[in-house]
């Protein structure tokens, strides 16, 4: 749990009783892999903390394939974030590509911490504003470049991520087919 009290104090100064009352809170799991945290359809009812493991959000598109949107490592939330705060239904699927270890606020426990924690709310700001800019800082940058430089771009900024999800969500991440992927990997090796 010291990860989680090291990100949080990175946006808020906490005192070591607020800092005992947010880790009393908080409830560590571990999703297997290949399952899912939330689901499209579904309303989140709690936000998720990453340790260990990675997380990848993805969907459906009206063809009915797979599409990885991004990835969630190590020291970041996990959560739609707009299903969430809204009540409404989820469009996408936040699901561990390897086995994920986790701490879990529910909705309540969150809404407690707002009440109870002078500057939680104005914390939890800064945490998604900082999120808000790396999603799209995964998403749109790579879209505008051809296969082989969205590769080498996903490989130069998440050195971290390269070897440890499987080569089709790789491939569907930078937007291309499995094939396409072992061919670019191919060429530069």
């Amino acid at each position: 749990m010291e990860e989680l009290t090291t990100y949080l104090l990175q946006f808020q100064s906490l005192n070591k009783q607020q800092i005992d009352l947010i880790l009393s809170k908080v409830e560590e799991r571990s999703i297997e892999k290949d399952s899912y945290f939330s689901e499209a359809g579904k309303i989140p009812r709690s936000v998720a903390f990453v340790l260990e493991g990675i997380f990848r959000v993805c969907y459906f598109n009206n063809k009915g394939e797979e599409i990885t949107k991004y990835f969630i490592d190590e020291h970041n939330f996990a959560v739609d974030i707009n299903s969430y705060t809204y009540g409404v239904p989820s469009s996408e699927y936040i699901q561990a590509v390897v086995k994920t270890k986790i701490l879990v606020f529910s909705r309540r426990t969150l809404d407690e911490l707002s009440d109870t924690i002078v500057p939680w709310d104005s914390m939890i700001g800064k945490i998604m504003s900082k999120a808000l800019i790396e999603k799209v800082n995964r998403i749109s940058p790579m879209m505008t470049e051809d296969a082989k430089t969205r590769y080498m771009e996903f490989m130069n900024r998440f050195p971290s991520l390269a070897n440890r999800i499987p080569l089709n969500y790789l491939a569907s991440y930078i937007g291309i087919t499995q094939s396409s992927l072992s061919r670019i990997r191919r060429e530069i090796t």
